[in-house]
């Protein structure tokens, strides 16, 4: 970790050389907060840019010439800056009128802001506008070196239970563990009092960590999730299974895993114990599922989808329905099962080419 004065403006320069411009801009104290001094001490190069500015943050976004993206109720601005996305936010307190409610704002200075966030690893900043300094009011460094988490707060917990999901997500990628205090408080969190919309969006961001499978088992263990039966095991295979191409274009990684871990159970099972006795069997039935289903079935052991999505999922038709009708089949549905049995010829080798094609979907047609 840089110590130094002289080396941590070094490496604040070669990681995020765009704040040049935000300092110029600045009129009033602007600091580098959160995540990105976490990882700039840690080695870690760019992490997602948040900065906080004692004073107007949507003035400040406005003077660096960009279009800025406001949300006021949290005194907040959203630029891009060199091609980086940059949030600016005035410095602020929170408080919470319920627990797991959304935080009333008000206008705060720099160690009021640094107060109210998740864990001390994220509560330091680096000023901007002189010598760069890291300031750590609650000791973040000491927990960074000594690899823990550690709320700042008891009521951490209480106001925003998603700050435990982030802790999974922290422990997992960096290998933290819990500071004893904080990880009785967080065993005591209720996500229940977190909106649905709010406790998924937390969650689809620790499955897209690529330690997701243990961030996952992490608050299984902390009694926070109750995986199904199997479901860690199969979310660290659907995390090998959906690493490389065609799967990893094909489902959702984040949605495969959370579906893995948590479940509800689906016809993965099932179609992992089938084995289709020809191509067109399986491209009938795989059609029938999501990918996401599908995708849990490969990783408990149906290989016959890797040809499904390789090979026969692409195969296609060289004829139409327009084909069809210059043939003198009427519209309707006829058009579409003529079609269909063509397809399932030639997904099975029995037919190749126009003529074949429409003779086989015109047959199709007549033996309904």
């Amino acid at each position: 970790m840089p110590s130094p004065t002289e080396n941590l403006a070094e490496a604040l320069h070669g990681a995020y050389p765009e704040l040049s411009a935000l300092r110029a801009a600045a009129t009033e104290p602007v600091y580098l907060v959160g995540g990105a001094v976490r990882d700039l001490l840690l080695g870690r190069g760019r992490a997602d840019l948040d900065v906080v500015v004692e004073g107007d943050a949507a003035a400040l976004a406005a003077r660096l010439g960009a279009e800025p993206v406001e949300h006021e109720r949290f005194a907040t601005a959203k630029v891009a800056l060199d091609g980086y996305e940059l949030d600016i936010a005035s410095a602020r307190t929170e408080t919470y009128a319920r627990p797991g409610a959304l935080p009333e704002v008000a206008p705060a200075g720099l160690e009021a802001d640094l107060g109210r966030r998740d864990f001390t690893v994220n509560a330091m900043a680096i000023p901007l506008a002189e010598s760069p300094r890291l300031i750590d009011p609650y000791g973040g460094r000491a927990d960074l070196e000594a690899g823990l988490l550690r709320v700042l707060h008891r009521e951490s917990f209480a106001d925003d239970p998603t700050r435990a999901i982030r802790a999974a997500r922290y422990a997992s990628r960096f290998g933290f563990g819990l500071e004893p205090e904080t990880a009785a408080l967080l065993r005591a969190a209720d996500l229940g009092t977190v909106s649905a919309d709010r406790h998924e969006a937390e969650l689809l961001r620790l499955a897209a960590e690529a330690t997701a499978p243990r961030g996952l088992a992490l608050l299984c263990e902390w009694g926070l999730l109750e995986p199904r039966e199997g479901g860690i095991e199969l979310a660290a295979r659907v995390a090998e299974t959906l690493a490389s191409p065609p799967w990893s274009e094909f489902a959702s990684r984040e949605r495969a895993l959370l579906a893995a871990a948590l479940g509800p159970a689906g016809a993965e099972r099932d179609l992992a114990a089938t084995n289709p006795e020809s191509p067109s069997a399986a491209v009938e039935l795989a059609r029938r599922h999501e990918p996401v289903e599908l995708a849990l079935a490969r990783a408990l052991g149906a290989v016959w989808l890797d040809d499904y999505l390789g090979k026969w999922r692409s195969v296609a038709l060289e004829i139409d329905g327009a084909d069809l009708i210059a043939a003198g089949v009427a519209e309707g549905p006829a058009l579409g099962r003529g079609l269909r049995g063509a397809l399932r010829l030639k997904l099975d080798g029995k037919i190749a080419g126009r003529d074949q094609e429409l003779a086989a979907a015109l047959e199709a047609v007549r033996s309904a």
